[in-house]
């Protein structure tokens, strides 16, 4: 006890500098962000299906080449259409990624286990010098 009381100040920098560590881990962890180039992968190897959950306006200023375009307001009604087969990869897009995590987690509880939220959006997209349609 007499080490804690006489350390305290080491022990909560400790335990600060670990949860800054952890923090990435546990926001990004539930909507399951991926990187640019994983995403890449997904859609090369595995057939993923890219769904752009920005506004149509959005959609029509730029998007990343075969998306498809489902507002996050029609996530639950439109995804089935328009992904019919839930055992392939869905990446989910919109423009910073902060729309992305919430529709991978109704995705995931739509049944597409396999549902991702693309980290940074179309943005990282863009800054690594990937292709973007316009419509």
């Amino acid at each position: 006890m007499k080490f804690l009381i006489d350390n305290w100040m080491l022990i909560s920098v400790a335990l600060a500098s670990g949860g800054m560590l952890l923090w990435p881990t546990i926001q990004g962890g539930g909507a399951g962000a991926l990187t640019s180039a994983l995403a890449v992968q997904l859609i090369n190897r595995e057939r993923a299906v890219v769904v752009d959950i920005s506004e149509p306006e959005e959609f029509a200023q730029g998007h990343i080449g075969g998306a498809r375009n489902v507002p996050l307001s029609q996530l639950e009604q439109r995804l089935p259409e328009v992904v019919k087969n839930k055992t392939l990869p869905v990446i989910l897009v919109c423009a910073t990624g902060a729309r992305a995590g919430r529709a991978a987690a109704t995705a995931k509880r739509l049944g597409y286990e396999k549902a991702q939220a693309l980290a940074g959006g179309l943005k990282s997209w863009k800054e690594a010098n990937l292709p973007v349609e316009k419509a």
